[in-house]
């Protein structure tokens, strides 16, 4: 069973950066796709980034491309999603997913799942 284990969430204004970082147990596969899913109060879950163990394969999902960049350190097994001009509307759960395939688009094609972390942004 894959473990992952979020982190670098927060609040932050309009605007603001944060940085995410998903680091999965050793004994993970290291050519697992990798990503982060986010889920807003009252909404259903939707992929947000994904990266493949070479990281030749990365997908944005449209309303966070140009501002969210992901990189993966295979060495560590350590993904991060760098979220810059963060909105309001990026308020959510995020959660790092892991799938033997890319991309993560579709969290119902999800095996695992870390615990979340909170990304507030207050205008």
């Amino acid at each position: 069973q894959v473990q992952l284990v979020e982190s670098g969430g927060g609040s932050v204004q309009d605007g603001g950066s944060l940085r995410l970082s998903c680091k999965a147990a050793q004994y993970t596969p290291s050519t697992y796709c990798m990503g982060f899913i986010r889920q807003a109060p009252g909404k259903e879950r939707e992929g947000v980034a994904s990266i493949s163990a070479g990281a030749g394969n990365i997908w944005y999902a449209d309303d966070v491309k140009g501002r969210f960049t992901i990189s993966r350190y295979n060495a560590e097994n350590t993904i991060y999603l760098q979220m810059t001009s963060l909105k309001p509307e990026d308020t959510a759960m995020y959660y790092c997913a892991a799938a033997r395939l890319c991309p993560l688009n579709n969290p119902m094609n999800i095996p695992t799942w870390g615990q979340g972390t909170q990304v507030t942004v207050s205008s």
